[in-house]
This record gives C-alpha cells, structure tokens and sequence, in this order.
C-alpha cells in the first residue's frame, strides 16, 4: 500500500477517536454548513458532475441540490442514538449506540456527490469517519467533496478521499482501521466486497442493481404513465439503479399506450451535455456503450423485438431504443444500464406482478393503477425494497432506500441508516 494511502487510514482512525465524541447536535451543525456550501455553489460542482460523465448540466446541479436537501434533512433529524431506557427487573438495562470507525465508501461514477454523501452523510453524524474510493473518472468529484467538508468546518480526518483503483480495495479493505464498507455497484463488485469484507468480520452494506418494472394497468392514467416513463427510463441516460427498465402493460390498454410512450420517449435526443435545455447526453465511457450495443444484440438474438431501435451516433451516443421482450429472454436476468427499455405485455394483475418478480433483482418498481384494491395487491406481493403508486422511483431523505434479492442488503436514508455503522451496546446492572 502506498504511504499516502497508509497515512489517511491512520489519520482517518486517529480523527475518529475524537469525532466519536462530539455531540450529535454539534455534529449536524457541520452538516448544515456543509449544504449551505452545496447549495450556494451547485453550479460549479454540477460543471465538474458533467465534465467528469457526461450529465446533462441541468441534472447535475439538480443533484448537487438534492444532496444539499438531504444533508439539511439529516442537520435537522431526531437524535435516534442517544442511550434508550428498557424497562426489566435490574437497576439500570440501557441500549447505548456506539460507532463502528472508519468506514470505507466504494462509490460509482452515475451519481457523482449523491452516491457519496448519501453513504457518507448519515455515516458521520453516527460519529464514524469516511474515506472514500471513488470510480477513477470521478475523482475531481471526491476531491471536491472533501473540500466542502473542510470549509465546513469538519476536523481533518473526518473525511478523506483516495485516489486509489480496484486493485487496492482489498487491501484497504483488510487494513486494521477499517471497520466497515459501504459499496453501490454492480452484483460482482458487491459479491467481491461482502467477501473480503466477511472474511475479515467487518459490517458491510451493499446496493447493488436493478431491473425495476414499470407496470401500466387498464384503469391508469395513460397519458400522465407515459411521460414519466420516458423521463424514468431515460434520466440520467438510463445509467441509474432505480431507473424504470422494464414496462410491463396490461395488454387492454397496449394499443392506447405504446404510441404515447414512443411519442414521448423519442423527445429524448442527445445533445450537448453543458446545454441547460438538454435533456439527454452521452453515456459516461465509450466502453459502457460496448457492453450495452452487445445486450441489445444479445436480446434480439434471444427472440426480442425491436420497437425503437439502439441506434449509435457516436462512442458514447445512442438515440434511445425500446425492445419487445417475452417471459425466458435471458436479457431479463441483467441490468441494462444505458437508454435502453424493454416492453411486455400482461394478461392480466396476476401476469404482471409475476413478470415482475421473475427476475433476479428486487430494488424497486412503479405501479400505475387508480384502484386501491389493485395497489394493494402490488404493494403487498412486489418483491422489492421500494413500492412506488403513480410515480417514478425517485430516493427521498425521509424514506428508507435499499433492496431484496441480488439487489443488496442494508438501508440508506431515513433514521434508519443511522444504525447501519453502529454497534448496539447492551448496558445492565444493578
């Protein structure tokens, strides 16, 4: 490891000794200050967002805002981890909540800053310390990140960013500092962590891909379904967990729908990404649009019909595509990362949610339907972390956002995440 790898760690440890004992509210104090800084200078973190992966402008300052938002949401929470009484037959029988260290982030390149400070943010207000591995085309955004803190007023050590690559992540994992990991990515980036992280018994969270549903139903509002499907599928390239990937319509309504969701799926077309007005850009790599020109391919192969076809105007430009796709395409079993959709069609309620569910991912879905006995059924049968009536799947600081299934264990957001890095600590005495 190099020395300046081995000196953060240290210094990170070191930080976390003092950290741990800061109050809480003193804390989110430096939180506040922190968003204040997102949100005053968005514009030029967003320029760094773009310039790094391609985000159209406009989308990267709205999640520079958004992680503004949330650290606001987290400056002004109820303390959770203060000790809680519990009534038994002793003295005193106390939960203390009690922080794990340093944690290790291992964050992707789609969501520059709001990858990192959703992990990071509730992290440290537990009373542990970060350091961050970054994707290698994002360390600009890390860096930034830590700068922001600093001006924040956070202690030095509190945070810190590596400028390291995949290779040294195990080792940094195995490094006696750390005391847990928290990685968003792909199944096998996650499976990779968990097990170094499991053989060497640290606590790790892991949110990994999707293959979300989108499913329309017969009473939906199908004008309004097919708008926001467009934008779910296509926001951010298509190159989001959480982005809708598969829409699934109830064949009654497939002729009413399909040309509606074309019209407005075909208003997305590449454009420069520092244009305020675009709406869709490039993919962030040319090497991401290989792999998704070869799953598109590789589901026609299988039976997959074309509705828009993939079609590539540049090494990173595609004009969105949508494929038809029938129940054993072995495309169903991976995550299309990219601008393009898939479409099916179901019998019937019982159909879809089975659609639905047979895949290998449970992260979240959109259910569009008027009839609360039918929302019911979905919200109560969907197998995902995330349940969505009339809407696209959009995270929110207030709710708990994680997944089932291949799609990973553990919670970001909310109060909940609080606990994730910490140690409940049982106190009983007389």
């Amino acid at each position: 490891m190099e020395q300046l790898i081995e000196n953060k760690l240290i210094k990170a440890d070191e930080a976390f000794s003092e950290w741990k004992k800061i109050p809480f509210e003193h804390r989110q104090k430096l939180i506040a200050k922190a968003a204040e800084i997102l949100k005053s200078r968005s514009e030029e973190f967003g320029a760094i967002i773009t310039s790094e992966m391609n985000k159209p402008i406009s989308q990267a300052i709205a999640e520079v805002e958004k992680c503004a938002l949330m650290m606001n949401y987290y400056a002004d929470a109820e303390n959770i981890l203060q000790p809680e009484k519990i009534e038994s037959e002793y003295s005193f029988s106390e939960i203390h909540y009690v922080p794990k260290g340093v944690i290790l982030g291992i964050m992707p390149w789609n969501f520059p800053f709001w990858q990192v400070l959703r992990f990071a943010t509730p992290a440290i207000l537990a009373g542990n310390t970060v350091v961050l591995k970054h994707a290698s085309i994002c360390f600009g955004s890390g860096n930034a990140i830590e700068k922001v803190l600093l001006e924040a007023g956070f202690p030095e050590g509190v945070f810190h960013n590596l400028e390291i690559g995949h290779k040294d992540v195990k080792e940094v994992i195995e490094h006696k500092a750390i005391a847990g990991v928290s990685l968003t990515g792909s199944e096998k980036a996650g499976a990779d962590v968990a097990s170094i992280a499991g053989q060497n018994i640290k606590k790790s969270l892991l949110e990994l891909g999707g293959s979300d549903a989108f499913i329309v139903l017969d009473d939906a509002d199908i004008g309004e379904a097919a708008k926001v499907g467009a934008l779910a599928r296509l926001q951010n390239c298509g190159q989001t967990c959480v982005a809708a990937k598969r829409f699934i319509i109830d064949e009654k309504i497939e002729d009413a729908f399909l040309p509606k969701f074309i019209e407005e799926y075909q208003k997305f077309i590449p454009a420069d990404p520092m244009d305020k007005e675009t709406k869709i850009a490039g993919m962030a790599r040319p090497d991401l649009a290989d792999d998704l020109e070869k799953q598109f391919k590789k589901a026609l192969e299988n039976g997959a019909e074309i509705i828009l076809p993939l079609e590539r105007i540049s090494d990173n430009e595609f004009m969105p595509g949508l494929i038809r796709v029938k129940e054993g395409n072995p495309i169903l079993k991976e995550e299309l990362f990219g601008p393009l959709g898939m479409v099916m069609i179901a019998k019937n309620d019982e159909e879809a949610l089975k659609l639905a569910n047979d895949i290998p991912f449970g992260l979240s879905n959109s259910v569009w339907t008027k009839n609360k006995d039918r929302q019911l059924f979905f919200i109560e049968n969907l197998e995902s972390g995330t349940v969505n009536i009339n809407r696209m799947t959009s995270s929110d600081p207030r709710f708990p956002f994680g997944g089932t299934k291949t799609s990973g264990y553990g919670t970001e957001l909310s109060l909940l995440a609080l606990k994730e890095f910490v140690t409940a600590k049982t106190i009983v005495g007389n």
